[in-house]
């Protein structure tokens, strides 16, 4: 297959992310997110909060295709639910399937860098996968909070298992790590976490 006909097959695949219903509500609580449209928010929420970022500052365009990249493998995979703990037993074997497939669609090169940069979120040794994924837990915390904890009352979340979920946050941003908590904290206060 031609270059370009990979990379058009690859694109294609990818639409399918906007199959892919995640747990939380939009805002406006009229329907389940999907995980494309998680994908674009927390992009966009990573330009807009990237000046908390600690010195010295991660690249903020790396950390964007960390997070354009990093929930393709859902296609295939699904969405884990993070609170799930059966479902993380086999997780990364999933996603690893599901990388190798999807990614495969693509000419060896971008394959390779797609794989790379997949693989480099699921680490967190960078500076930029750190701050990707707390904006990638940052992001369903503030579904939940303007949504009056709808997710995380249906499945019986406890502040404890949120705080757990960020405790990382600190190594890369200070002040997002110090709102997450205060957030979480009102939150319990509200009822919509479980103390």
């Amino acid at each position: 297959m031609a270059r370009l006909d990979r990379q058009i097959a690859f694109l294609m695949e990818i639409d399918r992310l906007k199959t892919v219903l995640r747990r939380t509500l939009i805002t406006d609580r009229s329907r389940r997110e999907n995980t494309a449209e998680h994908s674009w928010h927390i992009t966009l929420m990573a330009m807009t909060l990237h000046e908390y970022t600690a010195d010295p500052k991660p690249d903020l365009n790396h950390t964007i295709k960390l997070l354009l990249v990093h929930d393709i493998v859902e296609i295939d995979a699904g969405d884990t639910f993070a609170y799930d703990v059966q479902g993380y037993t086999d997780k990364e074997a999933r996603e690893q399937e599901a990388a190798n497939r999807i990614f495969g669609l693509l000419p060896e090169d971008q394959a390779s860098e797609l794989m790379a940069l997949w693989r480099e979120f699921e680490e967190m040794r960078t500076p930029e996968a750190i701050f990707a994924a707390a904006i990638d837990r940052l992001q369903p915390m503030l579904h939940n909070y303007y949504t009056e904890g709808f997710s995380w009352k249906e499945n019986g979340i406890r502040l404890s298992q949120a705080l757990k979920r960020i405790d990382f946050v600190d190594r890369v941003s200070p002040v997002l790590s110090s709102f997450i908590k205060d957030l979480l904290q009102r939150a319990q206060v509200k009822g919509f976490l479980e103390a």
